[in-house]
């Protein structure tokens, strides 16, 4: 199973996501270590809304995703951009 999709089902299944995306990003990042191709699967934004978030800060929200996917944060992933939001919040997507 790839990076993205273990991380697809394991938000799925931990949120239950009115929406989700998990992009990607990797390949905008070649270069910027010398280990770091673009290719792979190193770099990924979510993008996700939940009404499990309603009420709940934005660090104890990216803390919750965080926690979530550290096994693919210790097996490699380098980085998440998180965009968390409540069911009526304002999304930049």
């Amino acid at each position: 199973m790839s990076v993205q999709s273990s991380i697809e089902e394991k938000l799925a299944k931990a949120f239950a996501p009115e929406r989700l995306m998990v992009i990607n990003e990797s390949q905008l990042h070649a270069g910027h270590q010398p280990d770091m191709t673009g290719t792979g699967e190193t770099h990924m934004r979510i993008r996700i809304v939940s009404e499990k978030f309603a009420g709940m800060p934005r660090l104890a929200r990216h803390r919750a995703i965080t926690e979530l996917l550290k096994p693919e944060l210790d097996a490699g992933l380098h980085a998440l951009a998180i965009e968390p939001a409540a069911p009526g919040e304002a999304t930049r997507w």
